[in-house]
């Protein structure tokens, strides 16, 4: 859960919706809130995307790190 964790915290720091962020990673806002709350896997490809929109590590997106950066 820690990925689910750290995409809720960073989009809630920066204050964005999750309207806004699943525009970001062209999905649909039912989408991306079943990835904050774990039901669903964050795609690759949206890893990056989020890592390049919030300009933090993958490493800190996935738990491996406790910096963002």
């Amino acid at each position: 859960m820690k990925v689910a964790d750290n995409i809720r915290k960073i989009r809630k720091e920066r204050g964005f919706s999750q309207e806004k962020i699943a525009e970001v990673l062209r999905t649909t806002q039912q989408q991306y809130s079943r990835y904050e709350k774990g039901e669903n896997e964050l795609p690759v490809r949206h890893v990056i995307t989020l890592c390049n929109f919030y300009d933090i590590s993958a490493d800190w997106l996935l738990g491996l790190k406790e910096k963002k950066d």
